[in-house]
Formats: structure tokens, C-alpha cells, sequence
């Protein structure tokens, strides 16, 4: 079975797309700092089950109280 380098690397940043974007959806309402949320979403994307174990954790969080 081969392997192909580019494959893969599509496949990582495809997920590291759609982790950053599920991030900030849910980090502007969930908490005071979407964007940096959304950083540290993007960047555990790299390994894609990080990621989706990132934006679940995000997902169950309670909302914050608008003032």
C-alpha cells in the first residue's frame, strides 16, 4: 500500500481549516477571546483527533452571560 505525501498534507490542512473555523464559531460564544481560541483549535488540528476532541470540548462548554 503506498502512501502519498500530498494526500496527507491536504488532508492535514483541510482539518486544520475546518478545526480554526469550528473553533471560532464556537469560542465567540462560549468565550471573551475568540480569536486566540480559534489559534490553539487550529493548531491542535494538526493531529485531527486533537482537534475534534478540542471543538467538542468547546461544543459542551456553557455560554458565556451578555451583559
Amino acid at each position: 500500500m503506498n502512501i502519498n505525501a500530498t494526500l496527507i498534507g491536504e488532508v492535514i490542512l483541510c482539518s486544520i481549516i475546518i478545526g480554526g473555523a469550528l473553533s471560532y464559531y464556537f469560542a465567540r460564544r462560549k468565550t471573551t477571546s475568540p480569536k486566540i481560541t480559534a489559534a490553539v483549535g487550529a493548531l491542535l488540528s494538526i493531529v485531527p483527533i486533537l482537534g475534534l476532541i478540542y471543538v467538542a470540548l468547546l461544543a459542551l462548554k456553557d455560554d458565556i452571560a451578555k451583559t
